[in-house]
């Protein structure tokens, strides 16, 4: 990846850009707005080990739709701009409460979203998301899909 320099007023426009996009799917996941999640990736984007969009909205709803209130805590985000368009990288501190089976308990993770960004005409989009777990507390059972 090579990295491209900006400058003045362009690089903190584009870092204020994809810093509310980050900001954005995060407060969308934490209220379940798949229709949001799904408009800030890419049409072709994926995430979390999964390949392809449906799949990746599949795998977040399978760890989040049965969960009671989440909370996303972004910190020390980094911008640097490629060719190809951004990369993001950015520490994270997850909370998920039990629900149902699982009230009364909690999981807690904490990591680097390592998240590759494309520009279009409609914004910056995600084209792929990682996470990086570096610590966990509770239950992870606590992730899980609804019972419908």
């Amino acid at each position: 990846m090579t990295a491209v320099q900006r400058s003045g007023a362009e690089l903190h426009s584009a870092k204020d850009e994809l810093a509310e996009a980050l900001f954005g799917l995060q407060k969308a996941i934490d209220t379940r707005d798949w229709d949001t999640v799904r408009a800030t990736f890419a049409d072709d984007g994926s995430g979390y080990g999964a390949t392809g969009l449906e799949d990746t909205i599949a795998k977040m709803r399978a760890h989040l739709d049965g969960v009671g209130p989440t909370q996303h805590l972004i910190g020390n985000l980094r911008v640097e701009f490629t060719e190809g368009g951004a990369r993001t990288l950015a520490y994270a501190r997850v909370h998920h409460v039990g629900a149902g089976p699982m009230a009364g308990s909690f999981f807690e993770c904490m990591g680097e979203y390592d998240d590759r960004w494309v520009s279009t005409t409609d914004g910056w989009r995600l084209a792929l998301r990682t996470f990086d777990m570096q610590i966990t507390l509770g239950d992870f059972a606590v992730l899980r899909g609804s019972d419908d």
